[in-house]
């Protein structure tokens, strides 16, 4: 069994998707991090960035009693590994998954979470971050369109943890379809995946409080979110 932490958002739910495409049981453990609850000294012995997703697998294939796993990256590939799918066996398109896996999480996730932090919670608007984060994320959207007109997925021909990774935080809006035809194509074949619906639905479904266009915390949220509760939580 594994237990999943879990917040909805898509680095969480990317690992709900795999859980739910490897078919492997998990405990679903809900943390709302607008109230503070992933800042807890027993959540920082399982994950010290205390962020989620984290699992703890009760059944580690090397054995030695349970094993906490961070990072949803590292969460993808551990899964992987544990099962021996969702990572090309040929050692090239294994590398070439890595690859995008990497680039999911060192670009798109990155640039994605400061453009959403400008727009969406700034208190105040700050132009030049917006202009430059929303055109980094436009930049990144051209690579990935350039990449899946070479390929049907990221990694090559097999769907793998690298669309995982890259999927859940590329929700197109269809009227981008005709600007990014691959894209929309990929997105669109990926959203009708049983596992992904899984993945997505009652308990890991996203609130509406973590999708508002312009959000207005309250004290305790910001400081959960983005201030000094976040900052001792590691000094405990």
């Amino acid at each position: 069994m594994i237990d999943l932490h879990f917040t909805p958002t898509p680095n969480a739910q990317r690992v709900s998707i795999a859980l739910e495409e490897l078919e492997l049981p998990y405990n679903l453990i809900a943390y709302d991090i607008f109230e503070g609850h992933q800042h807890t000294a027993e959540f920082g012995r399982i994950n010290p960035n205390h962020k989620l997703p984290a699992i703890v697998d009760h059944d580690p294939p090397f054995g030695g009693g349970p094993h906490a796993v961070f990072e949803s990256a590292a969460i993808l590939q551990y899964l992987a590994e544990k099962t021996g799918r969702l990572l090309p066996a040929d050692p090239r398109a294994r590398s070439v998954a890595i690859q995008w896996l990497t680039w999911q999480v060192a670009n798109v996730g990155p640039m994605g979470g400061q453009a959403a932090h400008f727009t969406r919670y700034a208190p105040e608007p700050v132009p030049y971050a917006i202009e430059r984060y929303t055109k980094e994320l436009a930049r990144l959207l051209t690579i990935l369109e350039r990449r899946l007109g070479e390929a049907r997925y990221l990694a090559g021909d097999e769907y793998s943890i690298a669309d995982i990774a890259a999927w859940p935080g590329r929700w197109m809006p269809a009227e981008q379809a005709e600007q990014y035809p691959n894209t929309w194509r990929w997105f669109s074949e990926i959203a009708e995946r049983p596992a992904v619906k899984r993945g997505r639905e009652a308990d890991m479904a996203v609130p509406a409080k973590y999708m508002q266009r312009k959000a207005t915390l309250s004290a305790d949220q910001w400081s959960n979110l983005f201030g000094e509760t976040m900052l001792n939580a590691v000094k405990l």
